[in-house]
């Protein structure tokens, strides 16, 4: 049973909890996964209690070890820095470890996105709900947003970004991504510049360029899928090296309408995983820090979080 006491605390399984972090647990995690607030407290008092000692054993060993290194610098301050001297020191009093032979890493069940996809990672502070929400929501962007915005395309003449869409900045964006798509996806025959219709027949993709050759990928295995009818997809998806690029098709899009093939946005696979950061990039040490970051956190598990721009 909780106890409250004059500090705002709870004392449940023996230890001490805030109890806005507790209000939290009780009323917004716990209902959620079906589980008994009072058995979860219970439950980590009892880890609390078996690893602290085993912490504080390991912390005395750092300290030790700090201050043996201390010390040898003291005894050591200006003379010439004798490197193989020095690993024998740290070697001496377990700093170091001789280097055995080699192995591999048997590590089993980690998600492709960690082990096997190359892609960036984002670092945020789960302290900030847009940030948070930002990085979640990275891992596909828009190929045209982005060299529209940027200076992928350089704002000479005629080609400023502007306060309203640009049609010949327009222009350069569609020159810029047929040529990415040329230099990822490459056809048999002709440039997805030609381009003005894909279909699929027998599981592989059909282009149809602007002179009536009907051609496809070079490497049919980079076709990946498609939405929509064979006849009249409306997304197809293409690999490359474990990551994936979507050309979306709408002919009635503002900008589909006016690209021969009605490609309406191209979107690639971008940031593959996001550190959510709760101790680097934000320091959530206090009780009511922690409640901010958890509860972001279970939003953004909920599918909930939102943040006002």
């Amino acid at each position: 049973m909780a106890q409250l006491n004059s500090q705002n605390r709870i004392t449940i399984g023996g230890i001490s909890v805030d109890s806005n972090l507790d209000t939290l647990v009780r009323e917004e995690i716990m209902p959620g996964l079906g589980l008994d607030a009072n058995i979860f407290w219970n439950s980590f008092a009892e880890i609390v209690k078996d690893l602290t000692p085993r912490n504080r054993d390991l912390l005395k060993i750092r300290d030790r070890l700090q201050q043996q290194i201390d010390e040898w610098h003291q005894q050591h301050q200006g003379e010439h820095h004798d490197l193989e001297n020095y690993r024998d020191f740290l070697q001496s009093i377990g700093y170091l470890v001789p280097e055995g032979p080699d192995f591999q890493i048997s590590t089993s069940g980690v998600d492709p996105e960690i082990s096997q996809i190359p892609g960036p990672q984002l670092v945020v502070p789960v302290s900030n709900a847009r940030y948070a929400l930002n990085a979640a929501n990275a891992r596909w962007g828009s190929l045209l947003d982005a060299a529209y915005g940027t200076d992928v395309i350089p704002e000479t003449d005629g080609m400023e970004k502007g306060t309203s869409f640009n049609p010949q900045r327009g222009t350069k964006v569609f020159e810029f991504a047929h040529g990415v798509l040329d230099t990822s996806a490459p056809l048999v025959q002709g440039s997805f510049s030609r381009v003005v219709g894909f279909s699929i027949l027998q599981e592989e993709l059909k282009v149809l360029l602007q002179d009536g050759v009907e051609t496809g990928l070079q490497n049919s295995e980079q076709f990946a899928g498609y939405n929509g009818s064979p006849e009249s997809p409306e997304t197809i998806l293409i690999k490359k090296n474990m990551l994936h690029l979507e050309i979306q098709l709408d002919r009635n899009h503002p900008v589909g309408k006016d690209h021969p093939a009605g490609i309406s946005d191209i979107l690639l696979e971008s940031a593959i995983t996001t550190i959510q950061d709760c101790e680097d990039s934000v320091a959530a040490v206090d009780a009511s820090d922690k409640v901010h970051v958890y509860r972001n956190w279970l939003g953004l598990m909920k599918g909930d979080l939102s943040a006002k721009l």
